[in-house]
């Protein structure tokens, strides 16, 4: 490393930061936001503007699978932690971002996945709630819009706080399908989407 460049961050960093980052839980409305990658509340990353510590081998793959360093991340846990502090910039880039540190990861298509869709109860007008693969839910809103995405054979994902994006896997979408009225529109929260 020359003299005045950034230590690169580490892995083993960033997730004891990342552990360590609460939002205030105290009233939450998944209508209003912001969303929660996870079950826990989502720290406030758009707020943040840390320094750019580099590359660190993180990479999301196409399946949705978190790799480092040419190896899978197994532990649901640590894959949950990074993806409550992931956000794209400007640059199309994806980050990992702390109020101290930021560490590029590179996304072969989406990097979450919707794995389940369900009514909530009681609601009206009827509401469909998307759960992620990292704990998070979301409703299927204006806010949380639906768009095809050609690289999966036209599959739907549906549209996230900090630029993410979150496909729906097989199962998810048979979910989302078998509320398709006879014109192929599902409806949500009083909007329309149109799936076929």
């Amino acid at each position: 490393m020359n003299p005045g460049e950034e230590k690169p961050a580490s892995l083993g960093g960033l997730a004891a930061i990342a552990a360590e980052l609460g939002a205030d839980g105290a009233h939450y409305d998944m209508f209003e936001g912001p969303d929660r990658i996870t079950s826990r509340p989502s720290p406030p990353v758009g707020l943040w503007n840390p320094t750019h510590c580099g590359d660190i081998g993180m990479e999301i793959r196409a399946d949705g699978s978190w790799w480092h360093a040419g190896a899978p991340i197994r532990r649901q846990e640590l894959v949950n932690l990074f993806a409550s502090i992931l956000r794209i910039e400007g640059d199309g880039e994806y980050y990992l971002v702390t109020p101290v540190e930021k560490v590029v990861v590179a996304v072969v298509m989406h990097p979450l996945r919707v794995v389940d869709a369900e009514p909530l109860a009681g609601r009206s007008p009827e509401t469909l709630i998307l759960t992620l693969n990292t704990g998070g839910q979301i409703p299927l809103d204006s806010r949380h819009t639906l768009a095809f995405e050609p690289k999966a054979a036209g599959a739907a994902y549906v549209t996230l706080d900090n630029g993410l994006t979150a496909l729906f896997t097989r199962a998810a979408w048979y979910r989302l399908a078998e509320r398709v009225d006879v014109n192929g529109v599902v409806t949500s929260n009083g909007i329309a989407f149109k799936l076929a």
